[in-house]
């Protein structure tokens, strides 16, 4: 019996996914999801610890845990190993770590608030959205969802690394750097609420068609 499974915004999430089995738990791809989650508290943490080593190490985990959301997906088709626990969890540590990661630079005032809200009420309603219309109506992954995740992952990387990186950069390069971050972040917000509005009229879209057939 086929089961089928929310399917994760990002790399790969448009392409036709092998069945899930139910019942794998153990399996290298979702212990490596497993630790992308504890990554969490970890980048958390690293906010906390003055001086270049608490940049430094938010850093390495965002881009490690960045990593690893590649490598689950690399190990599951690798080893043949999909299961319906890891496709429930690895879009969980991604909107985990991005939600940490943009608090936290907002916070520390390395990230606009605005875009950061922008692009955490958009996660919020879309997340809403698809449980309201699970097993109701399909909603396809939107072509801009990898330009979305692209823009984003870019924007924390570029706005945790160029404080670490300063001592080593003018004054005029660093501010630079920072903008670009800052800009890629108001990219992200851009293309998230443009894959949205894009859900929005999927849903719509779904319900029409699938009216006359509830009358029926």
């Amino acid at each position: 019996m086929t089961i089928s499974a929310p399917t994760a915004e990002g790399a790969g999430a448009s392409e036709a996914m092998p069945e899930a089995d139910p019942l794998r738990v153990a399996s290298w791809p979702n212990a490596v999801t497993g630790l992308r989650i504890l990554m969490v508290p970890v980048l958390v943490g690293s906010f906390f610890i003055a001086g270049a080593s608490g940049l430094w190490l938010g850093f390495a985990v965002f881009a490690a845990a960045a990593f690893s959301d590649f490598l689950d997906g690399w190990l599951a088709r690798r080893l043949d190993q999909h299961s319906l626990l890891g496709r429930i969890l690895d879009p969980i540590a991604d909107k985990l770590l991005v939600a940490a990661a943009l608090v936290m630079l907002a916070t520390d005032g390395r990230a606009p608030v605005i875009a950061v809200v922008a692009i955490l009420l958009r996660e919020f309603l879309i997340s809403g959205l698809r449980e309201a219309l699970a097993g109701k109506v399909a909603l396809p992954v939107q072509p801009l969802a990898k330009w979305k995740t692209a823009a984003q992952m870019s924007a924390i990387a570029l706005l945790l690394l160029t404080p670490a990186i300063a001592p080593w950069l003018t004054e005029a390069t660093g501010t630079g750097l920072a903008h670009a971050g800052e800009g890629l972040l108001w990219l992200a917000v851009v293309l998230t609420w443009a894959s949205a509005i894009g859900y929005l009229r999927a849903s719509v879209r779904g319900l029409r068609a699938a009216r006359p057939k509830q009358e029926d």
